[in-house]
């Protein structure tokens, strides 16, 4: 990953922490030494509308936006979140999936369902995608709003920055009362991922 950009497409509902995510990958980068460029598309996130964050670094960052085709990571904190952006997983590229299913408006509403096999769908697209269970990840490790700290985990086993500047900016940007819980959320999601 020397002088390349690495794109990681994060991708989730509003409520679930992406922007945080993305602070937190962004600040881990750039502590590193990287430029970094980043940009959040909100929707309806109040709604519990679709999230998605483009977060790019490298050398040298000329845009933060991913295109179809261009992410080396997509980080799907909802499994048919990560279905409907999957378009943006470059050839080769590692897809990192929350286990957790959260039903969109439509399906809510019971004027639709929600789709069956979309794991399935997936592994089809990218066959070494990683499933996490972050809901019950971050349950054990106290609190479930720690779920995309866990996520974090998983794909800082992907990305070659040192745990420490993780937990250092974990510390920066979490509320001073919940650092443990994100620092163990972190190390679960880190450990589920092979990290």
């Amino acid at each position: 990953m020397n002088n390349e950009v690495f794109s990681v497409f994060i991708t989730g509902v509003g409520g679930q922490g992406i922007l945080l995510a993305s602070e937190l990958l962004s600040e881990v980068a750039r502590t590193a030494g990287k430029d970094v460029k980043k940009s959040e598309v909100h929707g309806m996130a109040q709604r519990g509308g679709s999230v998605v964050g483009h977060v790019r670094f490298g050398a040298k960052v000329a845009s933060p936006l991913i295109t179809d085709g261009e992410a080396d990571v997509i980080l799907a904190f909802e499994k048919l979140e990560a279905l409907r952006h999957i378009n943006a997983l470059k050839p080769g590229g590692k897809i990192i999936v929350n286990e957790q299913e959260i039903a969109p408006a439509p399906v809510a509403a019971g004027l639709m369902e929600y789709p069956t096999d979309v794991w399935g769908r997936i592994v089809a697209v990218s066959s070494d995608a990683v499933k996490v269970e972050g809901a019950k990840l971050a349950k054990e490790a106290g609190s479930i709003r720690a779920t995309n700290v866990v996520l974090l985990g998983a794909l800082s086993a992907f990305l070659p920055f040192e745990e420490k500047i993780w937990h250092e900016a974990i510390k920066k940007r979490v509320p001073p009362k919940t650092i443990e819980i994100n620092i163990k959320a972190f190390s679960f999601g880190r450990r589920a991922a092979g990290g």
